[in-house]
């Protein structure tokens, strides 16, 4: 994990466990205590290309659901007009690399294509 981001370590072992200098320790004792840091870390939010972490993510979620429920119930909401847009999926755009398909035949024929650019080295 040094090798993603030294700083995004050396922060966390610092905020963690009150550690200035990791290179005083042995490298087999870094590794296991980087291992143990929180799953909103610094350096695992980094490795794990997250841009939020899972609590924010169930909170955002909760604040798109009841922003929902409330245009549900208001005039707007029983026209169908403005409804409101999800803050977890602005958040999680650039994360978004989902295509979908009409049809089974325009999966193949996407398909067909991404083989094809491959052999082609493209």
């Amino acid at each position: 994990m040094l090798s993603v981001d030294r700083n995004a370590v050396i922060c966390d072992l610092a905020e963690t466990y009150h550690i200035f200098d990791y290179r005083q320790l042995s490298p087999k004792l870094v590794a296991t205590l980087v291992v143990g840091l929180r799953d909103d870390s610094r350096i695992k939010m980094k490795f794990t290309d997250n841009v939020i972490s899972f609590n924010q993510i169930i909170m955002v979620s909760i604040l798109d659901h009841l922003k929902m429920l409330v245009w549900l119930n208001s005039d707007e909401g029983s026209k169908g007009t403005n409804k409101p847009k999800s803050l977890l999926k602005e958040l999680l755009k650039d994360k978004e690399d989902t295509q979908t398909f009409s049809s089974p035949e325009e999966f193949e024929q996407e398909r067909r294509r991404i083989l094809e650019r491959s052999r082609n080295g493209n």
